[in-house]
């Protein structure tokens, strides 16, 4: 059976991940910062409920240097790698705290690129394997409310595009998963449009479209490539004026 190694398995996004591809028999390698009692739940469900083989890792993104370490361990290179780590961050902090504004960073971009780098060596001597990255609306257009979080995820998007070139003439798939709203923890109590809010298991299953069609961009939800593509194309003395 394919392995899945997932990167933010307790975010609310990778859970319903794990569900989706569990579903479809992949083993799981559930990856997080802390392997506490709910992962240990999840972990076990997930193996009675589909009778496959689950393992649950320590990995902080943000601990660069152990990155390297935590892959060579792993006794069964994954098929399949998926980044489901994300963090909103507090915007206001940002703008004085450097250590928040590390965090935002870190946990967005430079913590993913540093292992995802990693996987794809691996992967290129195979020659074959799939990298699917989870990116942001955010990424796409910088915005007063959010300008670090989002200029990140505009990092990791363009990183996605570059290693989705380098990778295609060696057989590695590179697929970027582009969320906008999603009922999840991160955001809170955030108000958002309910037409333009996605449930974590919607995601899912875009996500798992995505890698069987072996897509290479995919918006969680359409509606959301016509928004941005109207948001790109605002002109920016315009855009200066917008509250966003």
């Amino acid at each position: 059976m394919p392995t899945l190694l997932l990167l933010g398995s307790n975010s609310d996004i990778g859970k319903a991940c794990a569900y989706r591809f569990a579903a479809e028999g992949f083993d799981l390698l559930l990856a997080t910062r802390s392997v506490d009692e709910e992962q240990q739940f999840l972990a076990a469900d997930l193996r009675i409920r589909f009778n496959i083989q689950v393992s649950t890792l320590l990995f902080d993104a943000e601990n660069l240097a152990e990155h390297s370490s935590f892959y060579e361990q792993l006794s069964n290179k994954p098929d399949v790698v998926l980044t489901a780590i994300g963090y909103l961050g507090d915007p206001k902090k940002a703008r004085t705290d450097q250590a928040e504004v590390s965090r935002i960073v870190k946990a967005n971009y430079t913590g993913l690129i540093t292992i995802l780098d990693i996987v794809a060596a691996d992967m290129m001597q195979k020659k074959a394997g799939t990298i699917i990255g989870i990116s942001s609306v955010a990424g796409e257009r910088g915005r007063a409310s959010n300008y670090h979080y989002g200029s990140a995820k505009a990092g990791f998007t363009a990183y996605l595009s570059g290693l989705r070139q380098y990778l295609r003439p060696m057989g590695v798939k590179v697929i970027t998963i582009i969320p906008g709203f999603v009922h999840t923890k991160m955001i809170g109590d955030l108000p958002t449009p309910g037409f333009l809010t996605a449930t974590p298991a919607l995601v899912a299953n875009a996500i798992y479209q995505a890698y069987k069609k072996q897509k290479s961009e995919v918006y969680s939800m359409s509606i959301w490539r016509l928004i941005m593509f109207i948001i790109r194309h605002i002109p920016e003395v315009i855009f200066q004026r917008l509250s966003l």
